[in-house]
Formats: structure tokens, sequence, C-alpha cells
């Protein structure tokens, strides 16, 4: 199972988990792009909807 790291650990696992400054950098980078790429992916929905609503034609 896997589990978020923000999760609490399980009563038989360590409490702290060592991370290089190298690793912390590359994780925080890599989260720093995936929510830039999800920004630049909502950007047009953040538009407001056109209120132009066509004429009927004459009959």
């Amino acid at each position: 199972m896997t589990r978020d790291r923000k999760d609490p650990p399980a009563p038989d696992e360590p409490r702290t988990v060592q991370e290089t400054e190298r690793q912390r950098r590359l994780r925080e980078d890599h989260a720093s792009d995936n929510q830039d790429e999800a920004l630049e992916e909502t950007f047009p929905a953040s538009d407001p909807v056109s209120p132009f609503i066509p004429a009927k034609p004459r009959d």
C-alpha cells in the first residue's frame, strides 16, 4: 500500500525519514512543476463566459 508522505507513520514504522538536501530540492521542484502544469491546464476555465446570445432568424 502506498501512502502520502504527509500520512502519519504506522506504529511499526520509524518516526523519522532522512532526506538529503538534493532529494528535498528534487521533490519540491517536482511538486512545483506539477502545480504549474495544473494551473496552465485550468487557465481557460477561469475566463468569463461570453454573454452573446444569437438572435432567432426571421420567418
